[in-house]
């Protein structure tokens, strides 16, 4: 398989917060509801921008419900700490108690959509309170730091993989001049195309596995 690690660059490890993966069978739509990747408003970017509840949402999201203190214990945080950000999360309606298997003892969490969207940057860049631009600087910034760590995470595991698995990553960037116009219907190609490969493979099917999928796509000065 060939790679490129040059200056040519649009990688094609992609993943989005917008969008985390989620158990799939093969009746799952090719693309998602809009009631089940809600847009952000001013509001709820706020309650979401914190490095804490952003790990714990994304993760609720990718391995499903869990109790604050089984993702204290993952995320090496206290408990006490874990609960009060998902209580906060909670009251701006990103998580909720799972009915089938909170107890007496335990509470446990579960995210209330797949994923959620930015439909307009400018609205939360131009919104007039400071506190709505600065949580969008955090939300962008720790994501884009996920999507790091999450690649550096792989180059650090890899070898634990079969060779069937190791010889499928890719960390390719290219370089393409275009317009705003084509930079956009190539962001919705993309998108388009990893639609198309939800559902396909049912869970527990064998050599298997979620992959995450990072795309970053921007446009750089050469002067």
């Amino acid at each position: 398989m060939q790679r490129f690690f040059a200056k040519e660059t649009l990688q094609r490890l992609f993943a989005s917060f917008y969008a985390e993966t989620v158990p799939e069978t093969p009746e799952t739509p090719a693309r998602p509801k809009d009631d089940d990747t809600p847009p952000l408003s001013p509001r709820s970017l706020r309650g979401l921008a914190h490095p804490l509840r952003m790990r714990l949402l994304a993760m609720l999201r990718e391995d499903g419900p869990a109790t604050a203190s089984g993702l204290a214990a993952r995320l090496g945080e206290s408990s006490g700490a874990t609960s009060y950000h998902l209580r906060q999360l909670a009251s701006y309606g990103f998580v909720e108690d799972d009915p089938d298997r909170g107890t007496g003892r335990e509470r446990w969490w579960r995210a209330v959509h797949r994923g959620s969207r930015v439909e307009s940057f400018e609205e939360f860049e131009r919104h007039p309170d400071p506190e709505v631009r600065g949580a969008l600087t955090t939300f962008l910034h720790h994501h884009a730091a996920s999507h790091a760590e999450q690649l550096s995470t792989w180059l650090g595991t890899m070898d634990d993989w079969p060779d069937e698995w190791r010889s499928t990553w890719d960390i390719s960037d290219f370089s393409v001049r275009l317009t705003p116009r084509l930079a956009r219907e190539l962001g919705e190609k993309v998108h388009a195309l990893i639609d198309s490969y939800r559902g396909r493979v049912p869970e527990q099917t064998e050599d298997s596995a979620r992959v995450r999928i990072h795309f970053h796509a921007f446009p750089r000065r050469t002067d």
